[in-house]
């Protein structure tokens, strides 16, 4: 049981640092930051951050694009695909382990939602 903690653990400080990375690709190319994120990206970090910390799939959390619950308010979503759509391609050059766990891990289905219970009919 506590190897599979401390996988999940693993697993959620892979997915921040992946979405970090991110950040840190969309703020230096278009917000021209040099020595680290500018202040709406460095919200935008820590609101993610904490996102994953609440996160109620642990460590079956899917990646964002497949998850069946929308824990982002809609600008908080909406910036962070602006992010993914202009990082994540360049991610297979600039961070290339990340990218390539990010695309892996989001092969996989998504978990059922862990607080809805499915009642059988009839």
């Amino acid at each position: 049981m506590q190897v599979q903690a401390q996988s999940a653990r693993k697993r959620l400080r892979r997915e921040l640092k992946t979405i970090n990375a991110m950040i840190a690709i969309f703020c230096r190319d278009q917000h021209a930051s040099l020595g680290g994120l500018c202040a709406e990206c460095s919200a935008l970090s820590g609101y993610a951050e904490q996102r994953l910390d609440h996160c109620i799939f642990a460590e079956d959390k899917p990646t964002c694009a497949k998850c069946p619950v929308h824990c982002y308010k809609p600008a908080a979503r909406e910036q962070v695909r602006a992010v993914m759509r202009y990082a994540g391609p360049r991610m297979l050059y600039r961070r290339p382990l990340l990218a390539i766990f990010h695309m892996l891990e989001g092969r996989k289905e998504p978990p059922a939602h862990p607080r809805r219970k499915i009642t059988p009919l009839g």
